[in-house]
């Protein structure tokens, strides 16, 4: 049979995809290789999403496109003009296998499947394109698999409404799904955890962005150069979109002028690693930039390695996805310290050999994550919680003061660290009790006749409130040592350190100001406060 489109007319044709098909960048001779590929994938796709179609109809129609690759002298049109390009049957297969699994499977359990199915509906066209312009190494494909990969998930999450109700398909695993109510309940307009699940996803393809961060200097085409920068912003613009807006309620898209500006934007150099998660720093707006903000040149490029890193492994933590998905993500850093393969993990990397950063302050973080990562967070006793601190933000000490200068001062740093986990501690009380965390240790609670059970009735036990005390006074007393062993160091160097004890010890005052009774109401720098962190960072006063 010559003809095995689908009975309906095509879903999409080139100029309607969301992202460049075959664009005028790429050159004549390629873009007709690029067209022939893209008619074969367009044709194959419309057969998986036909209405009209059943399962088996569709199967025996892609089973007989797979067959006419294996036959120069088809009469099947879309591959005959494979052969006679002499482009991508081998990718094709992969897209034939993915469009399968569309005509039979409608759901994805875990993230992980979501995944491989990437790997064969959307990894192949950036493999071809490589191949067509030259390019065969194995960190070239590396990276294109992350933007291919990066690119369809986007595609799937803008279209989560029209695919389940004209496919009743949903590429969101329902085991992220579960964690809203199910899928019923993820797509109902006012569910306020779909907008966490949401970001949680859109996380996972930013982390697949920072993996095709270096495509565009791996590739040996100018033009394909162009187009993988030009592609790459237009994702990042989407991703950008998705995490203000919700496909779920209205259809988000790229217009026009998203288009322009980043065809512009393609002839600039592309951007370097640092200034990658140098702009997911300022996109955190966290106050800890405040103290960066007074470092310079290699060190504020080190530190903010170090933030951006220990900011995606607590984002992990904090995610709204199942366990096992924060764990294998978490178990993945551990792996990108001996291997960076992203643009942070090589920030990092950098940051470790320019600045003598040990290896064990770093997996020290991702232990303290994976505590965090727990459905349920208790420790049982002072010795776990001193190690909980020492991991999440001692760590983060034994790093900085490297950075800044001053390493003799680790020991400082160390017992600083410790104290801002107990101020955050004490600040987050009822936010962590929302996710039943409860990081008072079980012994603390025990001798004060709290006993366990569901972290919203510890934190609100009449005895909850003079526990808090007792934190705070201990906290209190941190402050006061490192204020005492300041003139040990160089206390220019430690300015970024400075900076941070200072708000940090206002958000306490704030807290013991207020107390911890009922009704709580989390602590914050006043504006004021934030400026006078600001002029400090500036002048060190």
């Amino acid at each position: 049979m010559n003809d095995l489109a689908a009975p309906e007319a095509p879903h999409r044709d080139h100029d309607t995809e969301n992202f460049p098909t075959a664009s005028l960048i790429l050159a004549k001779p390629v873009r007709a290789q690029v067209m022939a590929f893209y008619r074969f994938a367009r044709t194959a796709d419309d057969i998986a999403d036909s209405s009209s179609l059943s399962p088996a109809e569709k199967l025996a129609r892609l089973d007989a496109m797979e067959a006419a690759l294996d036959d120069p002298a088809t009469t099947l049109e879309v591959a005959a003009a494979l052969h006679r390009q002499k482009v991508g049957t081998e990718e094709a297969r992969w897209l034939l296998s993915a469009f399968r699994q569309d005509s039979e499977q409608a759901r994805y359990a875990e993230w992980t499947d979501l995944e491989d199915y990437c790997t064969r509906s959307a990894d192949p066209v950036g493999r071809m394109l490589l191949r067509l312009h030259g390019t065969d190494s194995d960190e070239a494909r590396h990276a294109a698999d992350g933007l291919c990969t990066a690119l369809q998930v986007l595609n799937h999450l803008q279209d989560l409404v029209s695919d389940r109700a004209e496919l009743d398909r949903v590429y969101l695993p329902q085991s992220w799904l579960a964690l809203a109510g199910g899928e019923e309940a993820f797509f109902e307009p006012g569910n306020a955890r779909r907008r966490e699940i949401l970001d949680a996803a859109l996380d996972r393809v930013e982390d697949q962005l920072d993996r095709a961060a270096a495509l565009p200097r791996l590739v040996a085409s100018r033009r394909l150069r162009l187009q993988s920068l030009m592609t790459t912003g237009l994702a990042r613009r989407l991703l950008a979109k998705l995490r203000q807006a919700d496909p779920v309620l209205g259809r988000v898209a790229l217009g026009k002028a998203d288009f322009a500006r980043e065809a512009l934007a393609a002839v600039l150099p592309a951007r370097s690693d640092a200034v990658i998660v140098a702009e997911r720093v300022q996109r955190a707006g966290s106050s800890f930039a405040r103290g960066m903000a007074t470092l310079k040149g290699d060190r504020r490029r080190a530190l903010w390695a170090v933030y951006a890193f220990c900011r995606v492994v607590d984002d992990i933590a904090d995610g709204r996805m199942p366990e096992a998905e924060k764990r294998r993500l978490l178990a993945g850093w551990r792996a990108k310290l001996d291997h960076p393969d992203c643009a942070l993990s090589r920030e990092l990397a950098w940051a470790r050999a320019a600045f003598d950063i040990p290896y064990a302050e770093c997996d020290a973080m991702i232990a303290g994550m994976e505590t965090d990562a727990g459905d349920r967070v208790r420790l049982p006793d002072e010795a776990a919680l001193d190690l909980y601190c020492r991991r999440v933000a001692g760590s983060v000490g034994a790093m900085s003061v490297r950075i800044f200068g001053e390493p003799k001062a680790e020991g400082w740093g160390l017992a600083l660290g410790h104290t801002f986990q107990l101020t955050n501690i004490l600040r987050d009380v009822d936010e962590d009790a929302v996710r039943d965390r409860v990081y008072v240790p079980l012994s603390v609670l025990a001798k004060a006749g709290i006993p366990d059970g569901p972290a919203k009735s510890i934190v609100s036990h009449p005895a909850f409130a003079g526990i808090c005390r007792e934190i705070a006074a201990r906290a209190a007393a941190g402050y006061l040592q490192a204020e005492a062993m300041l003139p040990r160091y160089d206390t220019e160097a430690l300015r970024p350190a400075r900076v941070m004890m200072w708000g940090y010890r206002r958000i306490l005052d704030h807290m013991l100001a207020r107390g911890w009774s009922l009704p709580r109401v989390r602590a914050r720098l006043t504006k004021g406060e934030k400026l006078r962190m600001a002029v400090f960072a500036v002048t060190g006063r």
